[in-house]
């Protein structure tokens, strides 16, 4: 019987069904894992954007040991010395003059933001936030009714009032939508799970200009795509624009769970005493996890590896594009990129994890990628290899007789893993 069979049945039986977990992973090291049968696959998709430096780093592995041996906890209402020190290190990097609040999730920061917008507004009369369509920003009942994909909404109406929803790279949409009841436009400045896609240059530049005529602040959505993921240490930083906030979380701890905001000195001071709190936020062992991170980041020049390794590897799957019909374009920033097809990705997943790759379906019809910042061009040529291995035998498909369905007849195949 194969391990993870037990694994299997156990999570069968006492965790609720709100995923659908494919292998039993192990064990990792750098850009690899390992299943419990002892298979072995290169990790294109980082936990989702979270594991920026790998698996098992020995920096960030010996700082999470050291810390967690000296002081793990000791609540808010007690200064703890890695909190300062990973503010500090994000300020310099961000919003100068700015300020942290720290919390434990992607969806907890965007809610710091909304509220943060909220208690900004209040004494104007302003409250709305503009999201876009197709946008991701969390799970909890606030941050997926500011999602702008109706599939998260589903069954848990009432949702909370105050949102309104923009049309993406579009900055007519947005004056169509911003009235003096707006508060705050918060924008992703690459949309992941909406089929990584990256915002224009025009687009952010011009909604930068129109919040600051309006008197509206201006948010940034960097969960996935901060933390040197782009090339820069956030995504906001390529298009020469300075938001008022921006919302962290994912690869900020590199595996440990924290999240973030980063408040510029227009809001920094929004929040007081009693007005916002969290009891894990900031804790002395994740705070010197991403401090951690951070300076390795800095120390190994990942940021600048990410922007190489991201153009080594657009170029190859670039290549792949001119060569199979059924792939419409690729696109994305940094080591952030997404392969879009014409049909379900879900079958080249599979596929491309049965060959040893490890990626992720998304918006239906989208491969992402999301390797380590500190991902070798070796590494980047295999997974481009295998990539080009999955998409000609998808491409066979096309004149192979077997069922209709496209994912049917490309299992039809019965093609071995290499």
């Amino acid at each position: 019987m194969p391990k993870n069979n037990t694994t299997q049945a156990l999570h069968a039986q006492y965790v609720m069904p709100s995923y659908a977990p494919g292998l039993e992973l192990v064990r990792g090291r750098g850009a690899y894992v390992w299943d419990a049968d002892g298979r072995k696959y290169l990790d294109f998709l980082s936990g989702i954007a979270v594991t920026n430096l790998g698996h098992a780093h020995p920096r960030l592995v010996r700082a999470i040991r050291q810390q967690a041996g000296r002081l793990m906890h000791v609540s808010n209402l007690f200064y703890n010395e890695w909190q300062p020190r990973l503010a500090e290190a994000l300020v310099q990097r961000s919003l100068a003059g700015g300020k942290c609040f720290f919390c434990n999730s992607g969806a907890e920061a965007n809610e710091a933001l909304i509220k943060l917008a909220r208690l900004w507004g209040a004494k104007q009369g302003r409250h709305e936030v503009i999201t876009f369509h197709q946008s991701f920003h969390g799970r909890t009942l606030a941050t997926l009714t500011a999602t702008g994909q109706d599939k998260v909404k589903q069954g848990f109406a009432p949702l909370p009032a105050g949102f309104v929803h923009a049309t993406f790279n579009d900055l007519e949409s947005v004056r169509a939508v911003l009235t003096d009841q707006t508060a705050a436009v918060l924008v992703e400045p690459v949309q992941g799970e909406g089929g990584v896609r990256p915002a224009r240059t025009d687009f952010m530049r011009g909604l930068a200009r129109l919040c600051r005529e309006k008197g509206v602040l201006l948010f940034c959505d960097e969960v996935q795509c901060g933390m040197g993921r782009t090339g820069q240490w956030f995504g906001y930083q390529r298009y020469d624009i300075e938001p008022d906030a921006i919302a962290l979380a994912k690869g900020l701890g590199g595996g440990f769970p924290i999240g973030a905001i980063v408040a510029g000195p227009r809001v920094a001071d929004t929040f007081t005493v009693g007005t916002h709190a969290t009891t894990f936020g900031g804790t002395p062992l994740a705070c010197a996890a991403a401090w951690t991170l951070i300076e390795t980041i800095t120390d190994d020049d990942l940021c600048a590896n990410a922007v190489r390794m991201g153009e080594l590897f657009m170029d190859k799957l670039k290549q792949a594009a001119a060569k199979y019909g059924f792939i419409r374009e690729v696109r994305g920033a940094g080591l952030m990129l997404g392969l879009v097809l014409n049909q379900p990705a879900k079958p080249l997943e599979t596929r491309l994890r049965e060959l040893g790759l490890i990626a992720l379906a998304t918006a239906e019809t989208v491969i992402r990628f999301l390797p380590p910042l500190n991902v070798t061009a070796t590494e980047i040529r295999k997974a481009a290899r295998i990539v080009d291995k999955a998409c000609a035998e998808w491409q066979a498909t096309c004149d192979a007789p077997g069922p209709d369905d496209e994912s049917a007849r490309f299992k039809h195949l019965k093609l071995n893993r290499t």
